[in-house]
């Protein structure tokens, strides 16, 4: 008995407590942080290669991008026909602005792959089937709801700019247009994004699937105010074109995530 008191004591003692092993606990957070700088670097690096490379192709770049706006234009009353920039700057700013954005684009699978190799190791087999799938998907739908953007904008322009009629003539500001363009093209896209909100409230289970097919007016009546709100035109044209989609999302991504609830419980029965 006394053996093992002095034992126990011998352990307990400060002078023999065993001091944790650094590589232990530290090494493996510095591994870690060392990977993510690792692959900021990486995106980052590849990021602006690909902006330098949009920012080669400028002129090709910027037709494509004031196409909306030309073709508003000539179906306008006004007799511009081209954008106009009453700053020495102005031009470069736009070009910078739009390489960036555009590098951005371009980048999107590398970056993508880059961060799912990072984040793959410390998922599960069921979590990576689930995350790869949506992180396409969102990226897939970012690109849909910029293209429906882009189809509309002439429509939009076109009705905003000969509203007044011909006793008026519209001067098209292309810095305007650019900040006009980059943000309906972002609110598209990112509202584009409900199909993987809902899918993921589902999965999750904050929010169950079945409350989304029973609110479905509500929240029907909800995108078109939001779809309003969001859109930076006046014109009725783009909010129309972007609640229509929005709805048909909202109802895609609600089956999605019912689907998968049932199949969740079928598997743990």
């Amino acid at each position: 008995m006394a053996a093992g008191v002095r034992a126990i004591w011998k352990v307990v003692q400060p002078g023999h407590r065993k001091a944790p092993e650094p590589s232990d606990a530290v090494m493996p957070v510095m591994g870690h942080l060392d990977e993510l700088r690792s692959m900021l670097r990486i995106c980052l690096g590849v990021w602006l290669a690909a902006s330098v490379v949009s920012f080669s192709q400028i002129h090709e770049v910027m037709l494509w991008v004031l196409h909306p706006l030309t073709l508003a234009l000539r179906l306008s009353h006004t007799p511009f026909r081209t954008p106009v920039f009453t700053s020495p700057t102005e031009g470069i700013s736009l070009a910078i602005e739009v390489s960036l954005v555009s590098g951005l684009i371009l980048s999107w699978p590398v970056l993508l792959w880059r961060v799912w190799t990072f984040i793959r190791p410390a998922l599960q087999a069921r979590e990576r089937r689930l995350v790869l799938p949506l992180a396409i998907s969102s990226g897939i739908l970012f690109i849909a709801g910029g293209g429906v953007a882009y189809e509309v904008m002439p429509i939009g322009l076109g009705f905003l700019a000969s509203f007044l009629g011909p006793g008026t003539s519209y001067l098209p500001d292309i810095s305007q247009y650019g900040s006009f363009f980059l943000v309906l093209i972002a609110a598209f896209g990112i509202t584009f994004e409900l199909p993987i909100v809902i899918v993921l409230l589902g999965i999750s289970g904050i929010v169950h699937p079945v409350w989304f097919r029973s609110h479905r007016k509500q929240m029907w009546l909800g995108i078109v105010i939001g779809a309003l709100i969001i859109t930076p035109g006046t014109d009725p044209f783009t909010p129309t074109a972007l609640a229509i989609p929005l709805i048909l999302l909202y109802e895609a991504g609600a089956a999605v995530a019912l689907h998968w609830k049932k199949s969740s419980a079928k598997a743990l029965q």
